[in-house]
Parts: C-alpha cells; structure tokens; sequence
C-alpha cells in the first residue's frame, strides 16, 4: 500500500502518511471499521465494601481474643497478670499494623507518628505495670528518638525529589549517633557501662554514611551506584 500523494510505501494499519500527513485511502477496500480491542478499557472498580468487612472482621476477632484472655486470666490467677501483656500487645500491633488499612490511602506522614504514639503508650503502660522507672528515662526518649528520624526518613523520600544518596548517608550518620545516645540513656537509666557496644554500632553507621555522602560529591563514583542501585 502506497500514499496517493507522494508514493511512500505504508505500513499496515496506519491512518495517515508518515511522510505528508495524507490520510490513508483504499479504493478496494473502502472504509473499514476500526479493529476491536482485545482488552478491557475499564479500570477494576476498588473493592472498599470488601476492605472494610475484611477489617471489621479482624477487629472483631482480636477484640473477642483481648476479652477471652481477660476472663481466662481472671479466672484462673483471680488478677489480670499475663493478659495484660496481651490485651496491651494486640493494641499496639492493631494501631501500629491494621489501623492504616482503615483508608484506602494512608498518609504516611500521619500514621508513622501514630505508630509511634501506640509504641509509646505500650511502654508506659508496662513500665506503670510492673512498676518500672525506666519510661520517662529511657523508653521514652529512646522511641522520641527514633520517631523523629523515621519521621524525617519518611518526608525527605516523599518531598525531596534528588539527593537520595546525600540523604541516605545523613540519615546513617544521625542512627549512628541515636546509638549512642540510646547506651547513655541505658548507663543513666540501668548504671550499665557507658559507651560499650554503641561505638561500634555509630562506627559502622558513620562509616557508611560517610561514604555515600562522599558518593554524592564524587560524580563517578554517584553515577555508578545510581546505575547500580536503580536511585
């Protein structure tokens, strides 16, 4: 087949001449109607019925579990005891896990802090439990510690398109340096030996960091590990 204008030879099933722009015209053919698609042109429809039964039911069932522990403990021990660290657990793993699946779309930017409420929440509620003085020493500025990076984690790889490396390796440095406020946190807290096993933890995460930080500033060295790593 052939354009009527200019002669380029066609290809079959193009509309128009590559070349002038000629629509395409068979005389022996005539019109011919345009091929059906041998797929769907509908997006499947997003099952939130289906979701929240499925939700519905798992809070259900821990719920019915939190209260069967509950009674068995009472029952048997006459105080809640070990079901405590049940009902507290299964709380915590509901908030942290299932909770998000609520929403068709999370934000991560409101159920990471939420996650890290329930975390603290169940530490407290154990440190109150067993009569602990650790909460306000050390869990608590532990988990704050740790919320504040994951946090960040999460808003810098969301919001900053470039310098995923540059932030990768701030981020190493920044663990490093959590490990070693968590082992004085633990010396104030437990009188353990101080600075033991986090200088070997903040060595290795300075270490790497400092190395992709270095990445970043050395093109070659940035370009093959972007090649490499797909970032």
């Amino acid at each position: 087949m052939y354009c009527v204008k200019c002669g380029v030879r066609l290809q079959e099933g193009v509309k128009a001449c590559p070349l002038c722009g000629t629509p395409v015209w068979c005389p022996e053919a005539g019109e011919r109607a345009p091929a059906a698609p041998t797929y769907s042109d509908r997006y499947p429809e997003y099952s939130r019925q289906k979701r929240l039964t499925v939700m519905a039911s798992l809070t259900v069932t821990l719920l019915a579990a939190m209260i069967a522990c509950f009674t068995i403990a009472m029952n048997t021990t006459g105080r809640m005891g070990w079901s405590f660290y049940v009902i507290a657990g299964t709380s915590a793993f509901y908030f942290v896990f299932l909770l998000p699946f609520w929403f068709r779309r999370p934000h991560p930017m409101i159920f990471v802090p939420v996650s890290f409420v329930s975390i603290c929440l169940l530490l407290l509620a154990i440190s109150a439990y067993t009569g602990g003085r650790w909460f306000l020493s050390f869990a608590f500025p532990l988990t704050a510690i740790l919320a504040v990076l994951t946090i960040g984690a999460v808003a810098l790889f969301r919001y900053v398109k470039k310098g995923t490396i540059f932030i990768t390796g701030g981020l190493l440095i920044a663990l490093g340096g959590s490990c070693m406020l968590a082992e004085l946190f633990q010396h104030l807290t437990f009188h353990t030996p101080l600075f033991t096993w986090s200088l070997y933890a903040a060595s290795v995460f300075c270490l790497f960091g400092g190395f992709l930080i270095l990445a970043g500033i050395v093109r070659p060295l940035r370009e093959h590990l972007e090649r490499k790593f797909f970032i």
